[in-house]
């Protein structure tokens, strides 16, 4: 008997099999409520999300593209930290000392000069979609 546990002694091991043996080979649910049944799952790779698909709007929001929000989400990344509302200068020195690409530092210098109030804003401003409310 190496296969059994001798956390409750052969007798009692011997019992729990015996109480578990028809739902183990059964074949079917073991369970009476089927919420708690496990649900099925897929082996299948689901497509590429980063790929770009003509016309496949999946998890952009409304008025927004797919491009547009993997822009403004880089964007967000790169000024994480800054202080709103900022100006066009704040946005840049933020962004070069934080080793921001020299090409998106030269598109912050191309920003008009006014204060913006927060990433969507600046996003706006630089071409990316606005989205939409969604209520």
């Amino acid at each position: 008997m190496p296969d059994k546990s001798d956390k409750h002694g052969a007798k009692l091991d011997e019992e729990l099999s015996r109480e578990t043996h028809g739902m183990v080979s059964g074949g079917h649910p073991t369970h009476a409520e089927e919420f708690k049944e496990t649900e099925p799952f897929s082996d299948d790779y689901p497509a590429d999300p980063t790929a770009a698909s003509a016309g496949n709007r999946e998890g952009s929001p409304p008025g927004m593209s797919a491009r547009d929000v993997e822009g403004r989400s880089a964007l967000a990344r790169m000024l994480a930290g800054v202080r709103y509302p900022a100006r066009p200068n704040e946005l840049v020195r933020h962004a070069a000392e934080g080793g921001a690409p020299d090409e998106a530092v030269e598109r912050l210098r191309t920003l008009p000069k006014r204060e913006y109030e927060n990433v969507a804003d600046v996003a706006e401003e630089l071409g990316y979609g606005r989205e939409e409310r969604r209520y």
